[in-house]
């Protein structure tokens, strides 16, 4: 780790000797070729100066009104349960339990003694 003498030498170095920032309209096109040619145009690549079409349509795009309006076009309003579920009492006549468990079978059919394919 430097000390804040090394720091501020590192500094003023980067300030003389780096080149200064990129513009924003730097275009670089370099990297948008296969070296190898058995792999040349199976991957392709885009150019910085390629037109691409733009999924983002302001003001449309990205906004609760159009978030509102995909979950009203995915929600099924007849599967949608009314009123309150918290606190609801069970309708089936064995209530909450699911049933039987491993443990309640009979001794023959619980240790494999019928059932079983020959």
């Amino acid at each position: 780790m430097s000390n804040r003498y090394e720091r501020s030498a590192e500094d003023a170095y980067e300030a003389q000797n780096d080149p200064s920032p990129v513009s924003g309209t730097y275009r670089d096109n370099t990297y948008a070729h296969e070296t190898q040619s058995s792999l040349r145009g199976q991957i392709p690549v885009a150019k910085d100066d390629d037109y691409y079409d733009d999924p983002m349509q302001p003001p449309y795009s990205n906004s609760d009104e159009q978030l509102a309006r995909d979950e009203d076009e995915a929600l099924d309003q007849s599967n949608v349960i009314q009123g309150r579920t918290r606190g609801a009492k069970p309708q089936t006549r064995n209530k909450y339990n699911e049933g039987p468990g491993e443990d309640d079978l009979p001794d023959e059919v619980r240790y494999g003694y019928s059932g079983v394919s020959r």
